[in-house]
């Protein structure tokens, strides 16, 4: 009998040969008010915290996490739920949601205010500001962790958000998994700083919708630059927890990446190097440079609304 590739991952959850081992990133133990979590490191340069996506880190955001470290940053990359550098697979993915819904760490759904390990991610935030120094901290959050990025602007050390089709509140497709208090201290300290908010969704994303969107932009005016890519653009055979679980075009520098020279996604993932790069002043210019696929980065620059 003949199976896809996703039918085999998820009948065979031994074979581990799409893991990613990620050797090439040093794994510490940060300790933050006395909170233990397990932190992979990699590069330098100014410090980019990058969170990882349901269901963990996978083998494509430590990629993502390598594009960083190529482009010139210091990358932070925290383990918060899941198998580290475990392939996606639909019924363990699924099983790594369902018990981060009602981990005391996150408010998944409506009326829980901010997640209680955003405090976490600001220590962690500070601790990289202090070892790699410059003029502040990136962060990038990626759909259950994409609007911890925003709530990290609490602190001072960071200055350059990227809100990757946030999920969260799951029950709320106009929500901002912000408590009242925290989203106007969010706000303040954007129109005080004069910080931008970078994100990212496609178009037709049932985890992240307009909606969302149109709440950040009432929250922070001109300051956020939501980008919307077509769905017809993201990659058609993601790994089984994204074909299965998620069931849309939604992770879009990650699983439906396409990883082609010119491609719509590709050329949002530049973006956001080339925005972190402007923001934290690298003197690396806009990007990775041309990688396996060829592809240079193009500048950024902010989209006319």
């Amino acid at each position: 009998m003949t199976t896809t590739r996703g039918q085999r991952d998820d009948h065979d959850p031994t074979d581990d040969t799409r893991d990613d081992p990620m050797d090439d990133f040093v794994r510490r133990t940060v300790t933050v008010d006395g909170a233990d979590k397990t932190v992979y490191v990699t590069g330098s340069g100014p410090a980019v915290v990058l969170m990882p996506e349901m269901p963990g880190i996978s083998p494509d955001v430590a990629r993502f996490g390598r594009w960083l470290r190529e482009a010139g940053f210091a990358v932070y990359l925290p383990s918060l739920f899941g198998v580290d550098g475990a392939y996606p697979r639909a019924g363990a993915g699924e099983a790594v949601a369902r018990r981060a819904c009602v981990s005391e760490e996150f408010r998944a759904f409506a009326g829980g205010g901010t997640s209680p390990v955003v405090s976490w991610l600001r220590g962690l935030a500070r601790l990289a500001h202090a070892e790699c120094g410059g003029p502040g901290v990136g962060a990038v959050g990626l759909c259950f962790t994409g609007n911890f990025a925003l709530a990290m602007a609490l602190e001072p050390a960071v200055i350059a958000p990227v809100v990757n089709h946030p999920s969260l509140p799951l029950d709320d497709p106009g929500g901002l998994e912000l408590g009242a208090e925290d989203a106007a201290a969010v706000a303040a300290r954007v129109a005080r700083d004069g910080l931008k908010v970078l994100a990212y969704r496609f178009e037709n994303d049932t985890w992240c919708t307009g909606r969302r969107f149109a709440a950040y932009r009432a929250l922070l005016g001109d300051a956020f630059d939501g980008r919307v890519l077509a769905a017809e653009t993201g990659n058609t055979s993601p790994p089984p927890f994204f074909r299965d679980v998620v069931g849309c075009a939604h992770s879009v520098v990650t699983a439906h990446l396409v990883d082609e020279a010119g491609h719509p996604t590709v050329r949002a993932r530049d973006e956001i190097l080339a925005f972190l790069a402007e923001r934290l002043q690298t003197g690396r210019g806009p990007g990775p440079g041309p990688g396996r696929n060829g592809a240079h980065s193009p500048e950024w620059h902010p989209l006319t609304q």
